[in-house]
Formats: structure tokens, C-alpha cells, sequence
């Protein structure tokens, strides 16, 4: 990438990813780890240690110090659901799993799994949400805010549901479409109302500047995300990132060939990509989006709105450090 990523962030020094394998989970995380391991094991241990290790740098300054360790551990559980439901709707497809994850999250009824979802997944999520849902009642506020994070939570199962639809009909893929429903896959409006909910001195008046910043910082969250998986994605034939579909629209690569490739097509495909510089232009993005979160005033009374921009340059360090490995 051009001097626009290097200038982006100084990735963190020494042996990045032994010092995230080298972090112990709480027992809280660690048993929901271990089962999902058990059901489905999509994912890399060092994905939950990457998370939690980073929980803390965009957690609102809100949150008094004695909260702030339920507040990280129902932040990562929450990740583990929202990424096993991810990885049904974008890289397996599983529309019937998807729907009856959806349908524990959501309250209704569950009854009778269809034939083709896997009831063991469908019980690990149930009893994961389960969890999540009695750590929330505990909180300070949520009572206040329960309606809020259902809402924003809805969204996020949008988001996926919106993935699972393009890979399913691809001609249907479009940049607009991506950067609209894409962001909300990051789960930041989410992660702040549990914030929120946790911080008896936050003050109302200061929700709307708040949700306003996370629309921003959530956006180029999901630049981040994108930059360091879509090469990873493709392989696993997931053609959801921004960086593919913006390949597609400008026709360096077909619906043809991505459908129809083996692993060394797409590996070509990859670095037809990469020629192009389309990476490039996403990391100018962010640049972009970062100098007018500065230059805008989201002044709140009772959150210190700098530290919490400064928690995302973090996350972009970290997501650029973290390249192949999550």
C-alpha cells in the first residue's frame, strides 16, 4: 500500500501476534470459546485474545473502574455470537442456522429447528445470548437503554443477513449498497449502548453526539476490517468486502471468475487486485474520514470524546498488525 497506510498508523513493535496468543482469557470468555470450538471452530483463538486485548482502548471513559471488567467480558462474549453468525451467513451460507440464531436473539419462539440447520450451533448461540442477556439485566441502566441495543443489535443481523444475500446473488453487488449496510457489521453502536448501560454519570443529552461519532468511527472501523481479511475472504469464496465489490463495479474482476474459481485462480485474482491499488483508495478513505472527525467538534459532557477517537486510531493499528491472522 502507498505512503497513505504507512503514515496511517505505526503497527505496534516487537512480535505482534505472540504477544496477542500470549494473553489469557477470563474464565467467562474462555468456556463460550471452548464450546464454540466444539461447534463450529471457524476461527483462530487469537481472533477473541485480538478483541479483547483492544476492548479497553474504545471503551467509553464513562464507564467507572469497577464496571469495566463485565463490560469487556459481555463485549467479547457478544463478538463470539456476532462472528459465529457472520461466518454462517458470509462464508457458509447457512441460511437455515442463520435464521433460527436469529430467531434465540430476537425472543421469538425457536420450536423445531428446519432439517437443514445445525442444532448444535443453533443450542451453543442460544445459550451464549442467554448469558449475554443476564449479564445486561445486572447492568446500572438497562432498563434505560434495553430498547436502544436491541434496535442497534437488529442491525448488525441486518448487515450479515445483507452479506449472506450478495454472495448469494452477486450481480446484485454494489459499493453503495456495501458502505451502507457493511459498517454495522462492527457492532460499535452495540458496544457503546452496553457502555452506556454501564455508566451511572453518562448523560443523556449526550446520546445523539455520541451516535453521531460512532456513525463515522464505525465506517472506517469496517475499512479496517476490510483491508486486513478480504484477501482471506475471497479464498473462503466471501465476496462481501468493499474492497472486492469495488474490484467488481470497476470490472478487474468478473462474477464469472470469482464464482468459478479454484484457489490458484483466486490467489491470481488477489493480486490483480492488488495492482490496481484499490486498497489504496479505502486507505485514503479512512485518512479522509479521520481529518473530519477532527476538525468537527462532538463535544459531550460527560465522555471524553478525544480518547475515544484516539481508541480507534488504536484499533486501526491494530487491525493493520494483525494482517493473515485473523
Amino acid at each position: 500500500m502507498s505512503s497513505n497506510s504507512s503514515q496511517a498508523t505505526n503497527a505496534p513493535n516487537g512480535d505482534y501476534e505472540a504477544r496477542i496468543r500470549g494473553l489469557n482469557l477470563p474464565e467467562q470468555v474462555l468456556e463460550h470459546v471452548e464450546s464454540y470450538e466444539a461447534v463450529a471452530g471457524d476461527r483462530d483463538r487469537f481472533v477473541w485474545k485480538w478483541i479483547y486485548s483492544l476492548l479497553p482502548s474504545f471503551t467509553l471513559s464513562s464507564v467507572p473502574q469497577e464496571n469495566m471488567g463485565s463490560v469487556r467480558v459481555l463485549k467479547t462474549n457478544l463478538t463470539i455470537l456476532i462472528t459465529l453468525l457472520d461466518d454462517l451467513a458470509e462464508k457458509h451460507g447457512d441460511t437455515a442456522t442463520f435464521d433460527s440464531v436469529w430467531r434465540c436473539i430476537e425472543g421469538r419462539e425457536i420450536g423445531e429447528c428446519p432439517d437443514d440447520a445445525d442444532e448444535e450451533t443453533v443450542a451453543f448461540a442460544d445459550e451464549l445470548w442467554s448469558e449475554i442477556k443476564a449479564g445486561l439485566v445486572d447492568a446500572p441502566r438497562h432498563g434505560e437503554m434495553r430498547e436502544v441495543f436491541e434496535y442497534d443489535l437488529r442491525q448488525a443481523l441486518n448487515a450479515m443477513d445483507y452479506s449472506r444475500m450478495l454472495n448469494d446473488h452477486l450481480p446484485m453487488a454494489n459499493l453503495a449498497g456495501t458502505e451502507h449496510y457493511g459498517p454495522h457489521n462492527m457492532v460499535m453502536f452495540p458496544y457503546a449502548d452496553i457502555d452506556i448501560m454501564h455508566s451511572p454519570s453518562f448523560e443523556v443529552t449526550d446520546l445523539g453526539k455520541i451516535r453521531e461519532l460512532i456513525w463515522h468511527l464505525q465506517k472506517m472501523a469496517r475499512i479496517g476490517n476490510w483491508l486486513t481479511t478480504w484477501e482471506r475472504e475471497i479464498q473462503e469464496g466471501d465476496f462481501t468486502a468493499g474492497i472486492v465489490v469495488h474490484a467488481l463495479q470497476d470490472g478487474v474482476v468478473s462474477i464469472a471468475e470469482l464464482e468459478a474459481s479454484d484457489a490458484q485462480r483466486r490467489a491470481e485474482l488477489i493480486e490483480r487486485i492488488k495492482k490496481r491499488e484499490i486498497e489504496d483508495r479505502f486507505m485514503t478513505e479512512w485518512w479522509r474520514r479521520h481529518r473530519a472527525i477532527k476538525e468537527t467538534n462532538y463535544h459531550a459532557d460527560s465522555v471524553d470524546v478525544d480518547a475515544f477517537v484516539t481508541g480507534m486510531e488504536t484499533v486501526m493499528q491494530h487491525h493493520l498488525a494483525s494482517q493473515g491472522f485473523k
